[in-house]
């Protein structure tokens, strides 16, 4: 991680374009993604928690929110999240994404994996989506939310799309759904803010 992600830590939700920008992509996500009540769900590159609301009304009072995070700084903010919110349904586990095993999740195996404005930063988001697969029961999702630069009339924005994902240490042409599309079924997909942002959910195969 580099030093000025982790200096910025402490701010990272108020400088992270979350409200006006990114919320929308997590959004439709976790739609696409299609959680039921009861469902466990891993939340892969969970960072301070910004999915956690999402996912927790998702699948409701008897379901699972188990957030992923390399980063202990991250974690330190969504520990201090789950706490303010009450979210007893919410645990978090401090491992790397290409190396994390069922044996580290408290529920094993689950139902759903989403990740959202992760895979992006990560130096291998290929390892990680297949070592995410070996989490998933079969018949599991998967979903992904990230970035690419803006199409049609919003290109005029890629400037500003290039400076925001540069701030967070991501690679705008990583693409992981393209990974997603040849190892899932049911795949649907969807865009926001003139393009910038790529929302895809599967059925693993």
């Amino acid at each position: 991680m580099s030093v000025h992600y982790r200096v910025g830590m402490r701010f990272y939700d108020a400088l992270s374009g979350e409200r006006c920008v990114y919320r929308s992509g997590r959004e439709r996500g976790v739609r696409l993604l299609g959680l039921r009540a009861g469902d466990t769900v891993v939340d892969l590159g969970c960072g301070t928690g910004l999915s956690f609301a999402l996912l927790v009304d998702a699948v409701g009072p008897n379901g699972r929110v188990i957030g992923v995070d390399a980063s202990d700084a991250m974690l330190k903010v969504a520990r201090r999240r789950v706490a303010k919110k009450g979210w007893s349904t919410v645990s978090l586990v401090n491992a790397d994404a290409l190396h994390v095993t069922g044996d580290d999740l408290p529920a094993g195996r689950v139902d759903a994996v989403f990740s959202s404005y992760a895979l992006s930063v990560m130096a291998d988001p290929v390892g990680a989506m297949e070592r995410a697969v070996s989490l998933v029961k079969r018949g599991g999702r998967m979903g992904i939310v990230d970035m690419q630069r803006p199409t049609g009339m919003a290109r005029v924005f890629t400037p500003f799309a290039l400076a925001a994902t540069a701030a967070g240490g991501a690679d705008i042409d990583a693409h992981p759904w393209e990974w997603l599309k040849l190892h899932a079924t049911d795949l649907s997909e969807d865009t926001r803010r003139g393009g910038h942002i790529v929302a895809a959910a599967g059925t693993l195969s």
